[in-house]
């Protein structure tokens, strides 16, 4: 509610902790087949958690009173591929063929990381997580394809290996890393400049640990250039009624 009322505006990292946070899509109808497809061929940073009726602003099974109109921090918006404005609610925009797509964030399994003391050096300072474009090839589904885009948090190693562990319980929201230790190797030079998000300090001692991101489809939507597309803005996520516990597996 204070996202809708406009009284929340920035990034979502470390807030309703214990809330199931979703990445957005948005599309029209006639690319929401191939957009599920590519979904379904790239599970790990495509986690569905939900798919709209057209033209329906509403996700029951994410939350009662949930209007996805309105209730994601910040919104993007593509035309043919091309980012053309940020906004804060999308109800002029909204149209009756459109398909709304949520998918699961890393964001809900920070909270069983910090449950489980590993600290996360973004979240105690209060910064979105860093993101990068890689060298991984997502699997193509009609126009859809591109790079895989990941998040990076530092770890000592034995906090890094108790990371695995506890995300590897939460498939539904990217799961265990993609990739732990040298960057390069996936195609980033720099984890000091992420694409998106903020920088985060990395010590002598620690190693970068890397998760499948639901920033993804936007590359995605560069590569496929539909004639319209919404996404959420990198970090500024949606958060639904849905508890972290639910999604973890034994």
């Amino acid at each position: 509610m204070l996202i809708r009322s406009g009284e929340w505006a920035g990034h979502t990292s470390g807030l309703a902790t214990r809330h199931v946070q979703g990445n957005v899509v948005v599309l029209p109808a006639a690319y929401a087949h191939d957009f599920l497809l590519y979904c379904q061929r790239n599970p790990r940073p495509c986690p569905l958690l939900a798919v709209s009726e057209a033209g329906s602003p509403v996700l029951p099974g994410l939350g009662d009173n949930l209007d996805i109109r309105t209730d994601v921090p910040l919104y993007r918006v593509w035309r043919h591929g091309q980012l053309v404005e940020e906004v804060r609610d999308v109800r002029s925009l909204w149209r009756e063929d459109l398909v709304t797509f949520v998918l699961g964030c890393s964001f809900s399994f920070e909270h069983a990381l910090l449950d489980a003391g590993v600290p996360l050096r973004h979240v105690a300072q209060s910064r979105n997580v860093a993101m990068f474009r890689t060298s991984i090839a997502t699997e193509p589904a009609g126009p859809f394809a591109g790079p895989m885009v990941v998040t990076m948090r530092p770890f000592k190693p034995a906090d890094a290996i108790r990371a695995v562990q506890i995300t590897s319980r939460f498939p539904g929201v990217h799961g265990a890393p993609v990739h732990i230790g040298k960057p390069e190797l996936i195609g980033i030079h720099d984890v000091t400049r992420p694409d998106y998000g903020d920088p985060v300090e990395m010590l002598d001692d620690e190693l970068p640990v890397f998760w499948a991101c639901g920033v993804t489809p936007q590359a995605a939507v560069m590569e496929a250039r539909p004639s319209f597309c919404i996404t959420h803005a990198p970090g500024s996520m949606l958060i639904t009624d849905l508890l972290n516990y639910q999604l973890a597996t034994l």
